[in-house]
């Protein structure tokens, strides 16, 4: 199996570049595939009836929101932990501390060992489209698969081993995008 990306011919309508044409990738998506049929294939392959796992599919995701509305980092097996945290704007001053300094609610998923593994071994295939919706080329990747970690306190990109379990306090962190001035609490 491999991953597919379209590099796509397009021009730039914004920045120092605007009205310059760059091959743009993104992820070519086949489709959203329904919980349904996550569990009709989890039958088949486990032998458990579809029933008994429908059941427990509605089960786990009703524990994982109440934990993760109770600050608890959670395990999902095979995949790694997800947890939800913020991003706020800093202030110098405890008594400007509010609410209104957060600026993004957001759900964050750190990948086991296993899943970065997989994915830093899986070949990325990209069919490259100019402006006319052409095919112009296809490269397969030779790339040594490097996986871009959030947890990672540095900038560069992981290639894997950082199970990252969650079980420290919050130890601070890097900003790792957006305006400087904002960075991760509770994460």
């Amino acid at each position: 199996m491999a991953i597919k990306v379209k590099a796509v011919e397009r021009e730039l309508k914004v920045g120092k570049d605007a009205g310059k044409y760059r091959f743009m990738m993104q992820a070519e998506i086949y489709n959203t595939l329904s919980a349904q049929k996550v569990i009709s294939e989890a039958s088949v392959r486990s032998g458990i009836a579809e029933g008994a796992l429908s059941a427990a599919w509605d089960a786990i995701g009703q524990v994982v929101k109440v934990w993760a509305t109770e600050g608890h980092s959670i395990a999902i097996p095979g995949l790694g932990r997800m947890r939800f945290g913020v991003r706020a704007t800093t202030v110098d001053d405890v008594n400007k501390v509010s609410t209104g300094l957060i600026t993004t609610r957001r759900v964050i998923f750190s990948p086991s060992v296993e899943i970065k593994d997989e994915l830093k071994d899986t070949a990325i295939n990209i069919t490259c489209y100019d402006r006319e919706g052409k095919i112009v080329k296809r490269v397969t990747s030779t790339d040594p698969g490097n996986i871009e970690d959030p947890d990672s306190p540095t900038d560069q990109p992981s290639t894997g081993g950082n199970d990252n379990p969650g079980t420290g306090g919050n130890t601070g962190g890097g900003n790792s995008g957006g305006h400087s001035s904002n960075e991760p609490i509770g994460d």
